[in-house]
């Protein structure tokens, strides 16, 4: 374990119990410039994590609860009239910050959840014909209720896509349950926690990450993956460019926290669910599950070079 990261994932297990590989995939996420999507049912801790994470990592934080009323200036920001001034003022919206949480994204409209794309994409906004920077780092953490609850609007493909990674929290175990029923209140621990690290530390572990080697041989894996996705008629469509960048990224990332220097074939494997459940969208009438049951039939049909 990266010896940096290490107090990060300790801090943050004492708040969310017994999820170590979600709160691995989580940090990885992060140290490879991604936007993360939690989904699962309400209360199984979603937004205690996105919480818990920018305590911890030292960032400014702003939470929009997303509802059917929510409109695009509510997340951007709107220019007022000044009457001092005799002029417009822009007021920023809560999306001005370094991590956003977007709670229950998929209640709002369509047209809300676009709000975030430009965002997401080149870290900038245009509000009213002038474009605008967002701070550096920005990430935005999303929750989702599961699509068959009441009140939801499914995110479009091209809003999917902007997340680099897709997790589930699920129930907790027993032992993690009942550390928690006789525990500490989560929101008073929460507000207990000190940084770890701060945006500077954080920037300098992400050029990290990106100087982590892959090999040829493993580029390879990587292009036999995307293809497979392309050929396999169980995908109404195969996996982009944009995707295989990603998968890539988030594979170095986990390699980072093994503390290796070199993206091993494993890496690709561990966390190609989580990149691509929510990108491979199955074929009409293909009957093979989840995206993330389709991902682990991926990884077992293709064999590294």
């Amino acid at each position: 374990m990266n010896r940096d990261i290490q107090p990060v994932l300790a801090a943050i297990g004492a708040i969310v119990l017994g999820k170590e590989t979600q709160l691995r995939l989580t940090v990885a996420c992060i140290l490879a410039r991604g936007h993360l999507l939690i989904e699962d049912l309400p209360g199984v801790g979603k937004t205690t994590l996105a919480h818990a994470l920018a305590r911890v990592l030292g960032l400014e934080f702003q939470r929009v609860q997303f509802t059917a009323d929510l409109l695009p200036a509510d997340i951007l920001g709107s220019s007022i009239f000044n009457r001092d001034t005799g002029g417009f003022e822009f007021h920023p919206g809560p999306v001005f910050t370094q991590v956003i949480l977007a709670d229950e994204i998929n209640r709002a409209t369509p047209k809300a959840q676009s709000a975030l794309l430009e965002a997401m994409e080149e870290q900038q906004v245009t509000v009213e014909g002038n474009t605008r920077r967002l701070p550096e780092p920005f990430f935005v953490i999303a929750t989702q209720n599961p699509a068959h609850q009441v009140g939801t609007f499914p995110l479009p493909e091209s809003q999917l896509d902007r997340f680099l990674m897709r997790i589930r929290l699920g129930y907790p175990d027993a032992a993690a349950e009942r550390a928690l029923l006789a525990g500490e209140e989560r929101r008073a621990m929460i507000a207990a926690l000190q940084p770890v690290l701060n945006a500077k530390t954080l920037a300098a572990l992400q050029q990290a990450v990106r100087a982590i080697h892959v090999a040829p041989a493993l580029l390879d894996y990587v292009q036999a993956i995307l293809a497979h996705t392309r050929r396999a008629t169980q995908f109404a469509s195969g996996m982009s460019p944009r995707a295989g960048l990603a998968l890539l990224n988030a594979a170095r990332a986990w390699a980072f926290l093994d503390g290796r220097s070199a993206v091993l074939p494993e890496d690709v494997q561990t966390v190609f669910a989580a990149v691509a459940g929510h990108r491979l969208v199955p074929a009409a009438g293909d009957g093979t599950g989840d995206g993330e049951e389709a991902a682990r039939r991926v990884i077992a049909a293709v064999a590294i070079p």
